[in-house]
Order: structure tokens, then sequence, then C-alpha cells
């Protein structure tokens, strides 16, 4: 090989691995944010696959976590606890859960690096036992910590619109159609005493 072409082949691969160390260096937190995005991506997939031994596998021991519905459960077994009240058992709420959920911005890395927070957005779907099904758009908000070298849930917050979704759209259109069948029964009712009165 020429010692031309070599000394190019030498600059090219230099410049190259300077290329690689100047990204890498870039996000010094780009190999936790893999090992996050895995979390999310398990997570999701635990709550449509109704598992939720998979999901406690990606919490820490004392997660807090902050349902829907407003209830707290502390530690793994009140989120089994939890879990199985609403979609196990004779007595459960929902027959099954899905969602489909987006990160909403970069996670934020806090304490060195130990400690990070991340939101975004979910669309959740609903199969309740005593009705038919439901949409609903909510948000989400975690905090995860490196715990003995790996990353884990340890809150976990969930929260909706309360006065704009599915359910009050719903609601009301429900009292539209209570009101407007009161309407129309007044109005029988009155025809009705009319006649009678004429029929006198």
């Amino acid at each position: 090989m020429r010692p031309m072409v070599r000394l190019l082949l030498v600059l090219l691969f230099a410049s190259l691995g300077a290329v690689d160390a100047v990204a890498a260096d870039g996000d010094p937190h780009a190999t936790d944010r893999q090992a996050l995005i895995a979390i999310f991506h398990e997570m999701e997939a635990a709550i449509n696959a109704q598992d939720v031994e998979r999901m406690i596998a990606q919490m820490s021991p004392d997660v807090t976590v902050t349902w829907l519905n407003g209830e707290v459960s502390r530690g793994h077994d009140q989120v089994r606890a939890y879990y199985r009240k609403m979609v196990r058992g004779d007595d459960r709420i929902l027959d099954r859960y899905l969602t489909s959920a987006r990160i909403g911005a970069p996670a934020r890395f806090f304490a060195d690096g130990t400690v990070a927070v991340a939101d975004g957005t979910m669309v959740d779907q609903f199969f309740p036992v005593a009705r038919g099904p439901f949409s609903l758009d909510s948000n989400w908000t975690t905090t995860l910590a490196r715990i003995d070298g790996k990353w884990k849930v340890v809150s976990l917050h969930l929260s909706a619109n309360v006065f704009t979704n599915s359910l009050m759209a719903e609601a009301k259109a429900a009292l539209w159609w209570v009101a407007a069948g009161a309407g129309a029964a007044g109005v029988l009712l009155g025809l009705l005493i009319g006649w009678m009165r004429r029929r006198r």
C-alpha cells in the first residue's frame, strides 16, 4: 500500500473515531436513555398483556403509583392488590385495559445522573364489566432511580382532564337526552290534558 494511501486511511479512521467520541460526549446520558426507553416499552407491553408481575419487575420495592382514579399504591404488594381489584377476580371493575403511550420529551437527569424524570401522554382503552368500552386521553409522569446499577421506577403518576374527557361528554349527552325526553313528555302530557278537557 502506498504511503500516501495509508496516511489517508489512518486520517479517515481517526476522524471517524473522533466523530464517535463527540457523539458520545454530546449526551453523557445516552446509554441511560436507552435503558429508560427499554423500561418504557416494557411497561407499556406489560399493561397491554395484563401482566402485573411484568410491570412490577420494572419498579423499585418502595414504588409509589398514583392511579387514574386517584388511588395510591405503595410498594409491590399494594400494586398487586390494586391490579387484582381492577382487572382480576369476580368483583373486578375492568375486563381489560389497553394503552398506547408516548414520551413527551427527553428524560431529565438529577443527582449526578442517578435520578431521571420523564413524562408523556397515553391513549387508554377501558373495557368495564358493567358497561361498554370507552377511551380516555391521559398523562403520565415518572421518576426513576439507578439502584444497584439498574434503573427502576420509583414513582409513577397518572392523570386525566377531569373537565373535558369522553366520560364527561357522554354524561352531557345523557343529560341532554334526559332533558329532551322530559320536554317531550311534558308536551305530550299537556296535549293529553287539553284533549281530555275538550272531551268534557
